[in-house]
């Protein structure tokens, strides 16, 4: 029974080609460095976006190196399957969209690991494409709804002069404005105003000048048809 176990085992590992792995690795990290950047610029979640996606290319190589390790061995894939019974991963996932990303990475180091690169490339590729239309759109959309909220995020706890000028480069790129609320902590300052845009432009603008003005702070603008100025 030993030797039938041994001889399975030595049966199902098959040797690893090296040039394709160095192809493949490489082709999953700029994959989901990709995706990272897509994630940054495009995402609406509440969170730190640099925080949270700085270890995007990390995970998405080291599911590559599990899945290429294991694929042609059943011992180490049954090996796999009880290690992850015993051992629990958890994040701080506080939006569904950014469960949307994790498993898009995860996807890269899957087919990459598995030597579908083309199918993953092409994927990867359509589901970006989707994101860039979805955020065009949805901006578009948001000006022509009416009342917008902005959040804005800064790095360091704001003093009253700091709080009124971020109103005041607000208030002249739009002729609507209502303060909502502030949050205050002590590396934290966190200010919700309702506006109204008439275009993307105005956007922009309010996002360009609050940056030069705190650098590093981050602005989320959403949809708010409930509330009216």
């Amino acid at each position: 029974m030993n030797n039938f176990g041994v001889d399975l085992v030595s049966k199902t590992i098959l040797e690893i080609n090296f040039s394709d792995f160095l192809t493949n690795i490489a082709i999953a990290a700029i994959l989901s460095f990709i995706v990272k950047l897509f994630y940054v610029k495009f995402s609406t979640t509440l969170s730190n976006r640099e925080e949270f996606s700085k270890n995007f290319i990390l995970l998405a190589v080291t599911t590559f190196i599990v899945i290429t390790v294991v694929k042609n061995s059943l011992a180490l894939s049954l090996g796999l399957v009880g290690a992850l019974s015993i051992v629990r991963f958890r994040a701080a996932i506080k939006e569904p969209e950014e469960l949307i990303y994790l498993f898009l990475i995860i996807s890269i180091g899957l087919g990459c690991g598995a030597g579908q690169v083309k199918v993953t490339i092409v994927g990867i590729m359509v589901s970006m494409i989707v994101i860039f239309l979805n955020h065009t759109f949805r901006t578009k959309e948001i000006t022509k709804s009416g009342v917008l909220n902005l959040g804005v995020i800064t790095k360091k706890k704001l003093n009253e002069k700091e709080i009124n000028l971020i109103t005041q480069l607000v208030s002249k790129e739009v002729n609507n404005l209502k303060f909502i609320s502030l949050s205050s902590e002590e590396k934290t300052t966190t200010i919700n105003l309702n506006l109204i845009a008439d275009n993307t432009k105005q956007l922009s603008k309010i996002t360009e000048n609050i940056n030069n003005k705190f650098p590093g702070t981050k602005l989320i603008i959403t949809q708010n048809d409930d509330l009216a100025i």
